[in-house]
């Protein structure tokens, strides 16, 4: 984690003790809301967490619309952390249940969003820790590196794991980025259902705010 781990958990601590508020959904460029806040945006495979793991930050049940049916989250939705940062879900990238012309226009979007925006401070990519690395999120980290956008790797839903399982997907996620430039080495296991690993991914983010001199 980035800076001293102690202070890093007590920043997150107070910084999600603050409302979360869902401020709007984008569906084009124009719709995005002014770069006068730091932003960090939540990408991964259709069905892998997002929508949950935004909930379990937030501590929230229903702030970020969660579903069973993958593809759901078709446009890029933005949550206001108190006026200190946003958070943005972005569509999952695999699967979804939409004509080809509908997924092709919210990726281009989503391209565009993580390749424009210069508040963007870090993109968390994440992982289902029981499938591991896909083709499809391979490709989206080489976009990621051909763009110079900071992400970080965060694995979910670990409880589904045995804590010698969570040992290994670790160390072959930690050798899969060693050599990603613009990857950032920590790694974050988490459980939304569990609230494992809830507190470091509310430190990791707090970092990136001003008040932590980011």
């Amino acid at each position: 984690m980035t800076g001293d781990g102690t202070d890093a958990l007590a920043a997150g601590r107070q910084l999600f003790s603050r409302p979360v508020t869902f401020l709007r959904g984008a569906v084009k460029l124009d719709d995005l809301p002014p770069t006068d806040l730091p932003e960090v945006a939540f990408a991964g495979r259709s069905n892998v967490g997002k929508s949950s793991l935004i909930n379990a930050l937030a501590r929230q049940k229903q702030l970020a619309r969660a579903s069973g049916e993958p593809g759901r989250t078709r446009e890029l939705n933005f949550f206001d952390l108190d006026g200190k940062i946003r958070l943005v879900d972005l569509p999952g990238y695999g699967f979804a249940k939409a004509p080809k012309k509908e997924a092709e226009r919210w990726t281009r979007l989503t391209q565009n969003f993580l390749k424009g925006r210069p508040n963007l401070k870090r993109v968390y990519l994440l992982i289902d820790s029981r499938h591991g690395f896909k083709a499809n999120d391979d490709a989206v980290m080489k976009e990621f590196d051909v763009a110079a956008v900071s992400y970080q790797i965060v694995l979910t839903k670990t409880d589904k794991l045995k804590p010698a399982e969570i040992e290994k997907c670790l160390a072959g996620v930690a050798a899969k980025i060693s050599r990603r430039p613009a990857a950032f080495p920590d790694i974050i296991a988490t459980s939304s259902a569990k609230g494992d690993g809830i507190a470091e991914l509310r430190g990791a983010i707090a970092v990136l705010t001003p008040e932590f001199g980011s």
